[in-house]
């Protein structure tokens, strides 16, 4: 099948909602990116390569970062690592307070704030230089060296991470964090800084995508077994408390950040990424979630 006349199609259809919705404002590096940009990249496992609009602009990928530090500290701790993060849907906010405190410092899962935190302080414990060790890994495992992070971005969440800074004294108040609570910050956002493309996103994600194939990299061993929990909890937890919706409508496991990207997988067929920078009350990027809603129903390619 040839995607291309599909994804001018879709492009064409979501049209109508190019303006709802807008760009993340409580971090000040995204509030003054053009919202009106919009990328698609589709990775099939045999090679082929689709690409729509701005698929080659880099752009803060935020959450999505959490798939990779989880790819890291499970090499590092394997089925030890949860027994300091869950395996559940979270149900409420992403960046929750009151669920942390009722479960005692343990976090739902690794895609909410207090996850990523927790596996940021594994890559600080077992790392002789985390920043540098996961910038090589997602560059690796995109196939493209000129991968970065952001300064700018990185000091611009520091300079609010009040709500972040609360749940990593509340995980160290439990024993859940083991490393200086700056540190662990600052590393977290230095990893939700990467700027990569729908194209670098979409490579990325074929490693996941890739279900019978394992991948290593210096020590980063991302196993068939490893890669289907991995994949399971992207599905159940991938889109902060709106997981159950994505699941609904597009049925494939994925991540989303709130720099508009949002990156899903078909096991054993294809990775898709897109990039739209105008997010719905939830956090996810609009046009991003119909495009797939859209890919999914006319192609009639889900795991469901």
């Amino acid at each position: 099948m040839d995607y291309q006349p599909l994804l001018h199609k879709i492009r064409k259809e979501i049209e109508i909602y190019a303006h709802d919705g807008k760009q993340a404002d409580y971090i000040p590096a995204l509030a003054n990116v053009n919202p009106d940009q919009f990328g698609l990249c589709l990775d099939l496992l045999d090679g082929r390569t689709y690409r729509l609009g701005d698929s080659d602009v880099k752009f803060s990928i935020q959450s999505i970062a959490k798939v990779f530090s989880l790819a890291i500290a499970l090499s590092i701790l394997g089925k030890d690592l949860w027994k300091r993060i869950g395996k559940e849907p979270s149900g409420s906010a992403f960046n929750s307070l009151v669920q942390l405190e009722y479960e005692h410092g343990k976090p739902r899962n690794p895609f909410i704030n207090a996850g990523a935190l927790v596996t940021a302080d594994v890559l600080l414990s077992h790392l002789e230089n985390p920043k540098e060790f996961f910038i090589e890994f997602v560059r690796t495992i995109a196939g493209n060296p000129d991968i970065h992070y952001s300064e700018a971005t990185m000091q611009s969440e520091l300079s609010c991470c009040y709500l972040n800074a609360s749940i990593a004294y509340l995980l160290k108040h439990h024993g859940n964090l083991h490393n200086d609570v700056d540190d662990v910050l600052r590393l977290y956002s230095t990893m939700c800084s990467v700027e990569m493309s729908c194209e670098d996103l979409a490579h990325a994600f074929m490693a996941f995508a890739k279900s019978n194939e394992p991948f290593s990299h210096a020590g980063v061993n991302l196993t068939v077994s490893r890669v289907k929990r991995i994949n399971a909890i992207m599905q159940t937890c991938g889109f902060y408390d709106e997981a159950g919706e994505f699941a609904f409508l597009v049925g494939l496991p994925g991540k989303s950040g709130v720099g508009g990207g949002i990156v899903a997988l078909y096991p054993s067929r294809y990775s898709i990424a897109v990039w739209s920078p105008r997010l719905n009350s939830k956090g996810n990027s609009i046009m991003g979630m119909k495009a797939l809603e859209m890919f999914t129903s006319e192609t009639e390619e889900s795991i469901f």
